[in-house]
């Protein structure tokens, strides 16, 4: 019998999905990591004993020699994808991913649109050029994973076309960023596959991308991102598979966090403490990594709207940085009744603990 988990934060992203996905990955050695939203803004980190690897365009278990997956729902930019491809090598990390035919390519053109458009810079981006690719695909202006290994002369075309659509001329900012992204996709063995290559394994892990705060249809507009971060799509790939069995693992710090501009209740500058390996730093794009009290309130709610989206057999509420706060989680505050309770002591998978027991 097929199994997945299920991955997902429950506030405006950095809840700790990569290590909950690493403590997974450490139980299944056999299984596939597959990412179901977002895409080259994802910075999932995982640290195993002196190794440390941000997982972007791969999943959160490549550092631990899991194979990384890509849906449709997925964007990809060739050029990060190749610089992280290095890194893991070098990491030995495992290099195997498989994208879906019809996940959705950043090209150059996005990333700079995303970074000079005001009013995007206004609302809150993190400048990968995500937001820009998915509002691109929604006009005739699309260019797919599947794309990437067709004739030269037709993605030539494509991304003449994309040029066009944003009102781009010839000049040297464009070539340059058009030649290291020709590179970067000549450098690449892709490997475009549907959903059929997930038949090959027994337990599936999906890792969420940011928050179900953040999500498209339910955080607050325009602040939110182009993604379904609730379980929605995970749950729709379950479906085309035939799995039933799932469980899911829902993520929150102990406090409540954002990086970037928008609304966010019970804001204030905590007293941290052995976060030395916090990777949310300041940058012109996102700003300051905001914290505040949790919001149990927020929380009933995320959990609530996800509930619409599928079953699971199983619920368990996983509490990130806890070594960070002197701070108790008030687990009677929730109204969603969990099977297991884990908590993370440190920024080690290895440190995660079960709470209820």
């Amino acid at each position: 019998m097929k199994t997945a988990d299920i991955v997902i934060g429950l506030g405006f992203g950095d809840e700790g999905k990569g290590i909950t996905t690493d403590f997974l990955a450490s139980r299944n050695s056999n299984a596939v990591v597959i990412r179901f939203s977002g895409g080259q803004q994802a910075a999932h980190t995982v640290m195993i004993d002196d190794r440390k690897h941000v997982h972007s365009s791969f999943c959160s278990g490549a550092l631990r020699g899991l194979p990384s997956y890509f849906t449709e729902h997925c964007t990809i930019h060739p050029v990060f994808l190749y610089n992280e491809w290095k890194e893991l090598k070098d990491k030995n990390g495992n290099t195997n991913l498989h994208i879906h035919p019809l996940a959705r390519v950043t090209t150059p053109f996005d990333v700079l649109h995303n970074r000079k458009d005001v009013r995007n810079t206004e609302h809150g981006t993190c400048g990968k050029g995500v937001g820009a690719t998915m509002k691109r695909h929604e006009s005739p202006y699309r260019l797919f994973a599947a794309d990437l290994i067709a004739p030269r002369s037709l993605l030539i075309e494509k991304l003449k076309g994309i040029a066009f659509y944003y009102g781009f001329s010839e000049g040297e900012e464009i070539q340059n960023a058009l030649d290291d992204f020709l590179n970067a996709i000549d450098q690449i063995e892709w490997n475009i596959a549907g959903y059929d290559y997930l038949n090959s394994f027994e337990h599936l892990i999906f890792e969420g991308s940011q928050g179900i705060l953040l999500d498209m249809d339910h955080g607050v507009f325009p602040n939110v991102t182009y993604a379904h971060t609730t379980s929605k799509n995970a749950h729709e790939v379950c479906r085309q598979l035939g799995i039933e069995h799932i469980e899911m693992f829902y993520v929150t710090r102990i406090y409540a966090t954002r990086h970037g501009n928008g609304w966010m209740s019970n804001e204030k500058q905590l007293p941290l403490q052995n976060n030395e390996e916090e990777t949310c730093a300041f940058n012109e794009y996102q700003g300051v990594f905001r914290t505040g009290d949790l919001d149990y309130e927020l929380l009933n709610y995320a959990l609530k709207v996800d509930e619409g989206y599928g079953y699971a057999y199983r619920k368990n509420l996983v509490i990130t940085c806890l070594d960070q706060l002197d701070e108790e989680f008030s687990i009677k505050k929730l109204t969603t009744k969990f099977d297991a309770l884990f908590g993370s002591y440190s920024p080690y998978a290895k440190d995660f603990k079960r709470m209820d027991e």
